[in-house]
């Protein structure tokens, strides 16, 4: 009996260095963690930005994550797949997989074809950055082509492949153009650009609006489109939606149901 109760001390001993080590191990390195976590912070508020004017569009590797900012005049648009939620309810993901990727894929080569440049894909939606001095027009282009592929292409190919789907794909774009702040956002390892500014804000906004008209723009951008991209038989594809706040920030808009084959 003596020794038994020995024993039981020993383990309930042991047991307690055991746990005040893991305690101390986990509060290491939570306090380690917090120590990085204001460091970092520090790291990133203290150096001034060291801002050029852009010509093209810069890729990751062309911005200095520490300080690096690029301006950029671009023209920013948003595609964005709608539904995907109702879309991934009710069928399997490989399926679901399938759906989104025949419209990233279809966007992102109209995007490109357009002049355009990828810079960001989120879920279900892509981004493209447009500069030069026709690149509204070219977004809008973009935009209408896009429109095309999911009408004429995605959706009969999907109802082709499988009979049984009850979903039909739509879609929002959202273009806006303006000034912005390239910078890269993140850690060393982990990061990427991102835009600051009006114009991809708004453009992002301006994908989510659901109405009959499926691709939208800010009035800065309907201001400068040329003739192609404008009129179709002498008919403004592009008819005044009115005007909707987006931070504070009036923006008048207008919409379009048509599409237009590349």
């Amino acid at each position: 009996m003596i020794w038994s109760g020995f024993l039981d001390s020993r383990k309930e001993v042991s047991a307690q260095r055991f746990t005040l080590l893991i305690t101390n191990k986990w509060k290491g390195a939570a306090v380690a963690l917090s120590d990085e976590i204001k460091a970092g912070i520090d790291g990133v508020l203290a150096p001034a930005w060291s801002t050029v004017d852009g010509q093209v569009v810069p890729e990751t590797k062309d911005i200095v994550l520490k300080n690096g900012a690029v301006k950029l005049d671009a023209t920013y648009l948003y595609a964005d797949m709608a539904n995907s939620t109702g879309l991934a309810q009710n069928y399997t993901p490989e399926a679901v997989a399938k759906v989104i990727r025949c419209y990233l894929n279809a966007a992102s080569r109209i995007i490109r074809a357009r002049g355009g440049q990828i810079r960001s894909f989120d879920g279900d939606r892509v981004m493209g950055i447009f500069i030069g001095d026709s690149k509204n027009s070219d977004a809008a282009k973009a935009a209408l082509n896009i429109s095309w592929a999911v009408r004429e292409v995605i959706n009969p190919k999907l109802a082709a492949k499988w009979s049984d789907l009850k979903w039909t794909m739509d879609h929002g774009v959202g273009i806006d153009t303006g000034q912005a702040l390239l910078v890269r956002g993140g850690v060393h390892g982990d990061n990427d650009i991102v835009s600051i500014g009006s114009a991809p804000n708004v453009a992002a906004k301006l994908s989510e609006v659901r109405r009959p008209e499926t691709l939208f723009i800010s009035e800065a951008v309907y201001v400068m489109l040329d003739k192609a991209s404008k009129y179709s038989q002498g008919v403004d594809m592009w008819t005044k939606q009115g005007t909707q706040e987006y931070g504070g920030k009036p923006v008048t808009f207008y919409g379009s149901k048509y599409h237009w084959q590349p």
